[in-house]
């Protein structure tokens, strides 16, 4: 007991809460009673004497209310799947009104395909109490609406069940996917033109750079034709020493070797392909770019290499490396007025430092530098000097495109490129690449070499479409013993071969043919002619650039005499090893 409480007001209390707690079951049962449908309504006395009649409409109206105001459609379907009710939502997706809706089937609202589904997801629920799924409504208007079906068994007092449903209007989420799925589709599609307009643009800017390269290319091969036309005159006098006419000769063989370097370094400079790193020694490359160097910058520019003894290998796209000392040469020149020195330096093992605001690294890089004693550039050059298409040369003397494919290639190559520039005293860029180990194989021994030896009367093949080469092939290899046959296609040549390789000892074909090419060609004869060997001979650049892929021989044009014999000698030599080829005479 409480202190100083009185026992009469205590008692009283506990009998009212009993007396109300008794109502509240009472009300609570009556409920109950409404919503079972036992009553159609319930008459209360109230406080003060007055009355209260309860049915289930008003016992229910705050949830009911709920449910007409939402936006999801509700339903309540009966043991035989007829609509017991539907809110408004329900109605307006189906195209109906309520009163419309009651008694009929939910399937009556389904598309015939996807019916089953909808079986399913009944059965489902009557006997696990709930489901979930998606269906393809079909309103009374013949519109479809894509809907998210959520269904609850209810069981009600006399021990029938019930279905209580959500249906969840899934058009906006489905035009938002749809949208989505666009965007994405856009956004590849803009990726692959932004690839495509860089692969454009950096076949612009080493097409500029092949453009420097062909004027002193044109010029250097006029001085080289000069030699050979000269020494050709020579020969042909009868009266020439043995010494003098052994001295033309060697003239004209070194400087088609010479002519022949010329080409191979514009067709590899030239090749068009997508980036393909490799590791390489940065030193021999840079002496083999400054042979290059001497023809775009004139015989008044003196070309200097300086490269420590210490081998340095990076990882990049060889060509693209190339074509930057290029473009940075070309703009050397230009700034030294065609006379002047051009230093061509490399430092390996040196950190990066912080080019342009961008955080340096303390990593190894190989720093190639071409310093030139041109007029130098204004500080406010140097912060637009790597834009695209920012240049200072004339009209038409530059598109501003060879500096962006330097920095462009850095930044690829994971390096970057600095420029320092005073004016009157000249400007240096200096390029930095990650230093790396040297590759597994990367000094390559060349093969021992076979001695050429007479052709001792074996038969071969050659496929050639241009009718002077195709003389002068036979000729060479009927000068070297051996039985040429010509043929002027790739077509003449299966047919002549047949089945069983017509008695040749060994095929010598262009590649590029009207029609079916040689390595179409190389082809067709490995799978029907395993044993007979086959040569190929090219001088265009796709196809160096493929040189190896196809897996047949390739001998690159211009080709010697010498050349020509050591590699038949050798091919006939090696199928004579795994196996003699079957021979036919000929008619």
């Amino acid at each position: 007991m409480i202190p100083g409480s009185d026992p009469t007001t205590l008692d009283e209390a506990r009998a009212r809460i009993r007396e109300l707690e008794a109502l509240l079951e009472e009300s609570e049962e009556t409920l109950a009673a409404i919503r079972r449908g036992d009553f159609d309504a319930v008459v209360v006395q109230a406080p003060g004497g007055g009355q209260q009649v309860y049915t289930l409409e008003n016992a229910d109206r705050p949830y009911r209310v709920l449910i007409e105001q939402i936006q999801e459609g509700a339903f309540t379907l009966g043991a035989d799947g007829a609509l017991l009710y539907g809110n408004p939502r329900v109605a307006a997706m189906l195209a109906s009104v309520p009163e419309q809706l009651i008694g009929r089937f939910l399937h009556d609202f389904i598309d015939a395909k996807e019916r089953p589904a909808l079986v399913r997801l009944l059965e489902e629920a009557n006997r696990t109490g709930a489901a979930r799924g998606e269906v393809c409504l079909r309103s009374a208007a013949g519109s479809h609406l894509p809907a998210h079906v959520s269904l609850s068994r209810l069981q009600r007092g006399d021990g029938a069940a019930l279905l209580c449903g959500v249906l969840t209007d899934l058009t906006e989420q489905r035009q938002h996917l749809h949208e989505l799925a666009e965007a994405n589709a856009q956004l590849k599609a803009q990726g692959v033109e932004r690839e495509r307009i860089e692969e454009a643009l950096r076949q612009a800017q080493k097409m500029e750079a092949i453009g420097q390269l062909t004027g002193g290319i044109a010029h250097d091969f006029n001085n080289l034709l000069t030699i050979i036309r000269s020494s050709v005159d020579f020969l042909r006098r009868p009266s020439l020493p043995e010494e003098r006419r052994l001295r033309y000769m060697d003239a004209v063989s070194d400087t088609v070797d010479r002519a022949a370097k010329l080409t191979g370094q514009l067709l590899a400079f030239a090749r068009r392909q997508a980036l393909k790193p490799e590791t390489f020694q940065v030193g021999a490359c840079l002496h083999e770019v400054a042979d290059m160097l001497d023809t775009i910058t004139g015989a008044r520019i003196r070309v200097v290499v300086e490269v420590a003894t210490v081998e340095c290998f990076v990882r990049c796209d060889r060509s693209q490396f190339e074509t930057a000392l290029v473009n940075i040469a070309v703009n050397a020149r230009d700034a030294m007025d065609g006379e002047g020195c051009l230093t061509l330096r490399l430092t390996g093992g040196l950190p990066m430092p912080g080019i342009r605001g961008h955080v340096g690294s303390r990593k190894a890089f190989a720093a190639v530098s071409l310093t030139d004693t041109g007029t130098g550039m204004p500080e406010e050059y140097l912060a637009r000097i790597f834009e695209p298409f920012f240049t200072t040369k004339a009209v038409g003397k530059g598109t501003g495109l060879g500096l962006s494919q330097v920095f462009g290639f850095a930044k690829q190559s994971g390096g970057d490129v600095d420029v320092e520039s005073t004016l009157g005293q000249g400007t240096t860029f200096t390029l930095y690449l990650p230093e790396v180990e040297a590759a597994a194989g990367a000094a390559i021994t060349s093969p021992a070499p076979v001695e050429a030896t007479h052709g001792g009367g074996r038969r071969i093949l050659v496929v050639e479409d241009n009718i002077e080469v195709g003389r002068f092939a036979t000729q060479i290899l009927e000068d070297l013993g051996y039985d040429p046959v010509w043929a002027a296609n790739a077509e003449d040549a299966l047919e002549q071969l047949g089945a069983d390789g017509g008695g040749f000892d060994a095929v010598f074909s262009d590649v590029v043919m009207p029609g079916m090419g040689g390595i179409v060609l190389a082809e067709k004869l490995r799978d029907r002619l395993p044993s007979l060997p086959v040569l190929l001979a090219s001088g265009y650049s796709h196809v160096l650039a493929r040189d190896g892929d196809h897996g047949f021989e390739l001998l690159h044009k211009p080709y010697s005499a010498d050349q020509l014999s050591r590699v038949l000698r050798r091919i006939i030599g090696e199928n004579s090893a795994s196996g003699p080829t079957q021979k036919v005479p000929s008619s």
